[in-house]
């Protein structure tokens, strides 16, 4: 792997589907799912429980076969390659997992130097890649340590470096943060975005957390039902969520948007009309509202929402009382419609 064209994707789900049972009884975890990852990426993949990301990952690295489709790694379509054929391939994919999956009765050095083991590297050439990737994720001082003597954050780290041991093309991120606090989480995901800026591996997150995908991810495909129901930069889903199941992990990061909670006590504080108006990148809600009262006679007060950051760009959403007569009031809303997408939450 690694020496075709860097423009070509690495990844590619071509009307995917996997069913476990047979007959009547099958159910499809991953249903006629099509997906293209670039290589060089950082991919999100996120859905809740059941959605079908643990399937999709599998069929990645084909320790499962799909039932109907292609899948494409580097140009081969795994359901075409025989067994030892696709050994090689899995030797050029690296899992991190969310357990760490290392071998208690190993040290650091041994656990990272297993896969070099395997792939019958001699050892001395073993213990000098070792020590090359145990100062890649900082943890030379660690080398003779056992994993039960290593915080969680110790043990990923280990884990990246044991997943990288063989040069892979790919790295598959299996829920790799889920067991870790956020200080520890953030510092994991620095680490993978090094991995993939520094030896341009493509990475693959997997995760049901969406600042996961927020902090690291290039793209990201929302997984439901075991289909894609949306994709797209991580700019456009975050800033502009077109499925229920988006907006709600969105929502799980972003608070700009007032619950039912909130719009019961914005109606019992303001009396005036209350919308809310999406903020996008180009600045003409600014601009509308700047002229509301020489233009409209209409005064503003900001009472909910929040501006992000995210890929250079800014978006968000912000929850405004409107006071001012009701003729004026309208012309106002018709004038900030024609800018941004505005919703009445509250009259």
């Amino acid at each position: 792997m690694g020496d075709r064209d860097s423009a070509s994707p690495i990844i590619e789900f071509r009307g995917v589907t996997k069913s476990f049972g047979s007959g009547d009884a099958a159910v499809p975890a991953v249903d006629r799912l099509d997906l293209t990852i670039a290589r060089g990426e950082i991919f999100g993949i996120i859905g809740y429980s059941g959605a079908g990301k643990s399937t999709l990952v599998r069929l990645i690295n084909a320790l499962e076969h799909p039932t109907a489709g292609s899948v494409i790694v580097d140009g081969r379509d795994l359901t075409q390659l025989k067994e030892r054929e696709l050994r090689g391939v899995r030797a050029g994919i690296g899992m991190i997992f969310q357990q760490f999956n290392l071998f208690r009765s190993r040290t650091v050095f041994g656990n990272v130097a297993y896969p070099l083991k395997v792939a019958g590297w001699p050892a001395d050439k073993r213990k000098q890649r070792v020590a090359e990737l145990l100062a890649f994720v900082g943890l030379t001082d660690k080398a003779w340590s056992y994993p039960d003597q290593l915080s969680g954050g110790q043990k990923q780290r280990v884990g990246i470096a044991r997943a990288l041991a063989t040069n892979p093309d790919i790295l598959l991120a299996d829920e790799a943060t889920s067991a870790l606090d956020p200080e520890t989480t953030s510092d994991v995901l620095a680490l993978l975005a090094r991995v993939n800026r520094e030896l341009g591996v493509t990475i693959v997150v997997i995760t049901h957390e969406m600042e996961v995908v927020r902090s690291i991810a290039d793209r990201v495909a929302v997984l439901d039902a075991g289909r894609v129901i949306e994709q797209g930069t991580v700019f456009e889903v975050f800033s502009d969520p077109q499925t229920p199941t988006a907006r709600r992990f969105v929502g799980t990061v972003l608070r700009n948007q007032p619950g039912e909670a909130d719009i019961e006590r914005l109606r019992g504080k303001h009396a005036g009309r209350i919308v809310s108006a999406r903020i996008h990148d180009d600045g003409r809600l600014g601009s509308v509202l700047s002229d509301a009262v020489g233009r409209h006679n209409v005064r503003f007060e900001i009472v909910y929402g929040g501006i992000s950051a995210l890929q250079g760009r800014s978006f968000g959403s912000l929850t405004l009382e409107l006071l001012g007569e009701p003729g004026d009031v309208d012309a106002l809303i018709a004038e900030l419609r024609a800018v941004t997408e505005v919703e009445e939450v509250a009259a």
